[in-house]
């Protein structure tokens, strides 16, 4: 099994101004003269993690993580306002043009599989592979399944914690009855409800329960922006029209692709991203037999640098 490159500090960090409202903090690591590669982390809001750049070779790669727009160290913390998927597609493209990068690999799990297949279907010219971690295509049934029923179905004892913020004669919509909270002027209604919700998701996230995958997910100031803007996007179709991804994958026919998921994924289940394979064969699609959601699983790790040690002898 592969694992993890070991730890690594960036040689560059700064911020890029996007907008009047959003600045998004960047980071570059690795091999400046490399190929080069962008981390899509999760959500939308979760933030970039010190582990993310280690899925790539740092002596091949040019590796630039990117705190999405109200995520991370990115400001304003936690911020709905123009916030779109669309803002977030432009947003790379600032970003690859200001780093004088005309090609890159795109990786990106979880929501970051959403927004790399979106951002590759609108400019497949740009991108010289893309990896993907537990496709989440963000249909209506998907977010259905896991914040009103289906994945309660499973995990009833952490449901019960995130059912109970909720009073009962709201249930039928969990979506808008947390949105209500999460946008509360009550900063002490918002945090509630924001840790109610991320940890609702961490404690599903992996196959064996792990206490420090559910201690990140409860951080008052991750549990903020990744609830909130989750919550955000999803109230509002996550910004793509019905089915788009599935629909739009003919874009992606020229793009070297890798799509690992596994098996016991909880929070997006495996046949979405078996839904993906079926339009876009060309892709090597990988099931970890025994893991879940989290890219932290062992089996995952190793299919995914597996994959980014295949695009780098394919380019270098």
């Amino acid at each position: 099994m592969l694992s993890l490159y070991p730890e690594i500090a960036p040689y560059n960090e700064a911020y890029l101004s996007v907008s009047d409202q959003h600045r998004l903090w960047y980071g570059e690591y690795g091999n400046p003269n490399g190929l080069p590669a962008v981390f899509l982390h999760g959500g939308p809001g979760s933030g970039c993690e010190a582990y993310h750049p280690r899925f790539f070779d740092p002596e091949r790669y040019r590796i630039v993580l990117l705190d999405q727009r109200g995520a991370g160290r990115s400001r304003p913390h936690a911020c709905l306002k123009d916030n779109t998927t669309q803002d977030l597609i432009d947003d790379l493209e600032t970003l690859r043009t200001h780093l004088k990068i005309e090609q890159w690999v795109v990786f990106g799990g979880s929501w970051g599989s959403t927004l790399g297949l979106a951002y590759t279907q609108a400019h497949a010219q740009r991108v010289l592979g893309l990896i993907l971690r537990g496709v989440f295509l963000c249909r209506d049934e998907d977010i259905k399944w896991f914040y009103q029923q289906g994945a309660s179905e499973i995990f009833p004892d952490y449901w019960q914690a995130y059912e109970a913020v909720i009073p009962e004669s709201e249930r039928g919509d969990m979506v808008a009855a947390y949105y209500q909270r999460l946008t509360s002027d009550d900063t002490e209604i918002q945090l509630k409800a924001a840790q109610e919700w991320s940890i609702w998701e961490g404690n599903t996230s992996t196959l064996i329960p792990k206490a420090e995958v559910r201690a990140h997910f409860g951080d008052p100031q991750i549990a903020l922006s990744l609830a909130r803007i989750e919550c955000h996007y999803f109230m509002n179709n996550s910004y793509l029209s019905p089915n788009q991804l599935i629909e739009n994958a003919a874009k992606l026919a020229s793009v070297p692709g890798y799509i690992v998921h596994g098996r016991y994924d909880v929070v997006c289940p495996i046949d979405q991203a078996y839904a993906l394979h079926q339009v876009w064969p060309q892709a090597k699609f990988t099931i970890a037999p025994t893991s879940g959601h989290s890219a932290t699983e062992v089996e995952i790790v190793d299919a995914l640098v597996q994959a980014t040690n295949e695009l780098a002898d394919r380019y270098t």
